[in-house]
């Protein structure tokens, strides 16, 4: 491989004569591994002609580092870093670099230590992943998928690929969207009144920017998605968490003076409740008097494989109080990141300016491949097929569950795909994850989940979606032995 001459460059501070800097320049590259053993030097000519200076001091320079075995000439075929050059030091760098700012004071606003967890990024490689929202290559149409994708990249698609849409997005997932995703959810809705967002939680940080500042007030639920507490956080409005029940958001809780309240009323993330139509009806009627907003995250409907979904809150609304916020990450898969949302156009339009001006709009080629996907009929049959698979997994679960006497806070009435648990109040979930861990279990803690002053530390997520059926069972055995011993 050949070096690129544009990574040579002489240090203005540099002592010494010309010759000496360019040699140095040279075996510094090799000591520290920047070129590598059997790499191609620029020619003389061409590294005279890059620095500005004689071509005779080059090859001064490269005499000396063939002499010190630096260096080896190939006759015609040029100069060449030699097999015998030293090698680089093998020691790495010290982790914490002593910058001369004071970062502590030099960053106005922070976005780190927020409360959500992180998954291991090797997740897959564990026996029993028992965590929500991670893809399950055995269930994934990777061939029709990639078909779609081939096809975005065919020349009739070329505009689609290569456009700058600007604040727009593209057509066709557009039409998709508002012909055939939201008329299931019971949800009317025009081209301007949606907007394609890069996933459900950037859908939910576009709504915040747009709705909150710091003299307004939002309400979430209590516990809720840890992502959307530290968007909430971020923005400096007031939050007041709303501790849900059985039935989800209680209407009545929703403190006086709040703006707008986030809620998730068809799939209470993390407890699983569903919110009656009565209640529904109430937050409206709430939302009314309050002159409020509702943010609804409908995160999960598609996972209804027991019952038909509940009409969406959004369908039932007739004053344009309700934001919609729906992703087809959950469905497809994580890496995908794309969702929608969709409002009033006034809104819609602050929202869609706002995006315009951090990303302009999600990549056209991942737009049209959905757009493909979906319209060709494999959304549909994905969803069917996974939906077969999680309620095979869910029962093969809820029966190891019952045989190892562990309570569960909470399950999905229309289906979903992870359970809501609740261990013996003296067991701490977060080093039970720990210990588990060690044992190639993976749950998820829920003390992330809680508002700081009311964190509950025996809480934790079972999720089935990622795991093959046959494993559920000993997975779960494995839990309970480590609940046992803590107890």
């Amino acid at each position: 491989m050949a070096l690129p001459v544009e990574t040579f460059f002489l240090h203005p501070e540099a002592q010494g004569t010309l010759q000496q800097q360019i040699q140095q320049m040279i075996a510094q590259g090799i000591l520290s591994g920047r070129f590598q053993r059997g790499e191609k030097l620029p020619s003389t000519r061409k590294l005279a002609l890059h620095l500005g200076v004689s071509r005779i001091t080059v090859t001064i320079a490269y005499t000396e580092l063939l002499a010190n075995d630096y260096l080896v000439s190939k006759g015609r075929s040029g100069y060449y870093v030699s097999e015998n050059a030293p090698s680089p030091p093998s020691f790495s760098p010290p982790r914490e670099e002593h910058d001369a700012v004071d970062w502590n004071r030099a960053i106005g606003q922070r976005f780190s230590g927020g409360a959500a967890f992180t998954k291991p990024h090797d997740w897959a490689r564990f026996r029993y992943p028992f965590i929500y929202g991670q893809a399950d290559p055995s269930l994934f149409d990777h061939a029709n998928w990639r078909l779609c994708a081939l096809q975005a990249l065919g020349q009739r698609d070329f505009a689609a690929l290569t456009t700058d849409y600007f604040d727009q997005d593209d057509p066709q997932l557009v039409e998709f969207i508002a012909r055939h995703t939201l008329p299931r959810r019971g949800i009317s809705a025009r081209p301007e009144q949606i907007l394609i967002t890069l996933g459900a939680q950037n859908a939910l940080w576009l709504t915040t920017q747009v709705l909150l500042t710091q003299r307004r007030s939002a309400a979430l639920e209590d516990p809720c998605y840890p992502a959307l507490r530290d968007i909430l956080s971020q923005s400096r409005c007031h939050v007041a968490p709303v501790r849900v029940d059985a039935d989800g958001l209680p209407p009545e809780a929703i403190p006086p003076g709040t703006d707008v309240v986030f809620t998730t009323p068809s799939h209470q993330c993390p407890t699983n409740a569903t919110m009656p139509m009565d209640r529904r009806r109430a937050l409206l009627d709430r939302a009314r008097e309050m002159d409020m907003l509702i943010v609804e995250d409908d995160y999960e409907f598609e996972m209804s494989f027991l019952k038909p979904p509940s009409p969406a809150l959004k369908s039932l609304d007739t004053e344009g109080r309700v934001i919609y916020v729906g992703s087809f990450s959950k469905s497809l898969f994580p890496g995908l990141r794309l969702g929608y949302l969709v409002g009033s156009e006034p809104f819609i339009r602050e929202a869609r300016a706002l995006r315009a001006s951090v990303l302009r709009h999600p990549p056209g080629h991942i737009q049209r491949t959905a757009a493909y996907f979906l319209s060709l009929g494999h959304y549909d049959a994905l969803i069917r097929r996974m939906g077969s698979a999680l309620q095979d997994r869910r029962e093969v679960m809820e029966a190891a569950l019952a045989k190892h006497d562990l309570t569960v806070s909470g399950r999905g009435y229309f289906g979903g795909s992870s359970f809501w648990m609740r261990a013996p109040t003296n067991v701490n979930t977060d080093e039970l994850a720990k210990r588990l861990q060690a044992r190639s279990v993976l749950i998820e803690p829920g003390r992330p989940f809680f508002a700081r002053d009311a964190q509950a530390a025996n809480y934790y997520r079972l999720a089935y979606s990622s795991i093959p059926t046959s494993r559920i069972a000993d997975g779960v055995g494995l839990l309970a032995e480590e609940i046992a011993l803590s107890k």
